[in-house]
């Protein structure tokens, strides 16, 4: 008889205990399952997040990440149209090339005007269209909203601020924004600004008719331009973006990349402080990280560059990755043993009945690894049944979960994503589970079958 088919008929000899293994086997699978598709989907839309913003790899100056915030005229890339050209027709990583644009980030000074109160900034000059190809990207489909630069929609001396901006600068009012409380009236700022006359007049000068965005507020930036002198441009606020952190919220000031050079560097050469550049697939970034690498010290070897990748700018990524992970395994492990302690008190019991029997098969000739192999394959079944059984149950969990919509936020990010456990999408996993299991239920069937072979064949027939 086929000793697989064997081994499903003893299991039914107690069926209530045959049944309480499966079901154990079917929540431990589960459990793994479930969790590790929902960790690989944290990781997945961690990842997609931090790409969109700050795409995969990032030209800088040498040096910029030390101290280029503090002076980003000295740490400035001259000439980045062309260096942007050269990535685009490099034949080695064209091909992998979804996006290259430039950026500006400074630091600044800003006011509302009319009120006396300042804040500082960071102010960021982007490319509006290259910003929405950079938002578009979802590598591993995750269910992130699309979404559009605001900028995109408004040329010319337009603004985005965080909603911290425009809160202590007391915009709330002319942005009509929802949750953005007012200051008590006692200390609103009654009085005029006290922005020097002369900074207020070269502010004026920037407004022209054509820059006009219809903007319901006005933002004065303030920045040190090339040589430190002082330098002013007045934006039309056209949106307040929440940015997650309130560091950023606070902060957080984005304009057309010409403005940020005007702010700048004035009337010297426009340049730019990062370059980004975004992949077709995350899998290729050693390829283009290698790529680059030999651009930069060969046609690019004047211009001072050196990488960094989205995982060295953004180490949250790294640090909530590795939290994920650890969690995982450690629930693995833990349904591992309930698992193995389980199935090895089922056999243990299974034995025990059968002793007598096991006595008989030993008197008619059986071998010891012959009574090993039936204890094994009954294991063997229940992990295979289990599995498959976990396996169906997880499937229709992760179904319903995807289904009901659950939301839920980055760490530092203001966006809402659904709650997913699409562990199909990890196929590894999910041969490695089912391989664990029926690994797991053999082993914890062996080490009581070895017991029961080993038992004296007179003492086994004597047994009651």
């Amino acid at each position: 008889m086929n000793p697989l088919l064997l081994a499903a008929r003893n299991l039914q000899r107690n069926a209530r205990r045959s049944l309480v293994t499966l079901l154990a086997l079917l929540v431990g699978t589960s459990a793994i399952l479930l969790l590790g598709g929902y960790a690989r989907d944290i990781t997945c839309g961690l990842q997609t997040i931090y790409v969109q913003r700050s795409g995969h790899l990032q030209l800088l100056k040498a040096g910029y990440t030390d101290f280029g915030m503090a002076n980003p005229s000295a740490y400035g890339i001259a000439g980045a149209d062309a260096i942007i050209d050269l990535l685009r027709r490099d034949t080695g990583l064209a091909p992998m090339l979804a996006v290259a644009t430039p950026m500006l980030h400074f630091g600044g000074i800003a006011a509302s005007a009319g009120h006396a109160t300042s804040i500082p900034v960071m102010g960021h000059g982007v490319v509006a269209a290259d910003q929405e190809q950079l938002l578009a990207w979802n590598g591993y489909d995750v269910p992130i909203p699309s979404a559009r630069h605001a900028l995109g929609e408004h040329d010319g001396e337009a603004a985005v601020i965080g909603i911290g901006v425009a809160r202590m600068l007391q915009m709330c009012d002319a942005l009509a924004l929802a949750q953005c409380p007012a200051p008590p009236a006692s200390l609103s700022d009654g009085e005029p600004s006290d922005t020097p006359a002369d900074l207020l007049s070269l502010a004026d000068q920037q407004v022209t008719p054509e820059d006009s965005t219809g903007a319901a507020a006005r933002l004065d930036v303030l920045a040190s331009s090339v040589g430190g002198a002082p330098n002013i441009r007045r934006l039309g606020v056209v949106q307040a973006v929440r940015q997650g952190l309130k560091e950023f919220d606070d902060t957080y000031v984005a304009m057309h990349l010409p403005q940020a050079q005007n702010l700048v560097f004035s009337l010297g050469e426009p340049k730019v402080t990062t370059i980004v550049t975004q992949l077709d697939q995350t899998s290729q970034l050693p390829a283009a990280r290698a790529r680059l690498q030999a651009l930069i010290t060969g046609p690019l070897r004047d211009a001072g560059l050196e990488i960094r990748d989205v995982f060295e700018l953004n180490p949250t990524y790294g640090q909530t990755a590795s939290m994920v992970s650890l969690l995982f395994a450690f629930v693995a492990t833990l349904v591992v043993v309930i698992v193995l302690f389980t199935v090895s008190n089922t056999m243990s019991m299974a034995i025990m009945e059968r002793t007598s029997e096991i006595g008989t098969l030993r008197a008619m000739g059986v071998q010891r690894h012959g009574v090993r192999s039936i204890f094994v394959c009954e294991g063997v079944v229940l992990g295979v049944g289990g599995y498959l059984a976990g396996l169906a149950v997880a499937l229709v969990v992760a179904w319903g979960i995807e289904r009901s919509g659950l939301p839920w936020s980055p760490p530092g990010m203001a966006i809402e994503i659904p709650v997913t456990a699409r562990f199909w999408n990890e196929p590894m996993l999910v041969w490695l589970t089912g391989a664990g299991m029926v690994l797991v239920s053999a082993i914890s069937a062996w080490l009581p079958a070895r017991r029961a072979a080993r038992l004296n064949i007179v003492d086994a027939l004597r047994h009651i």
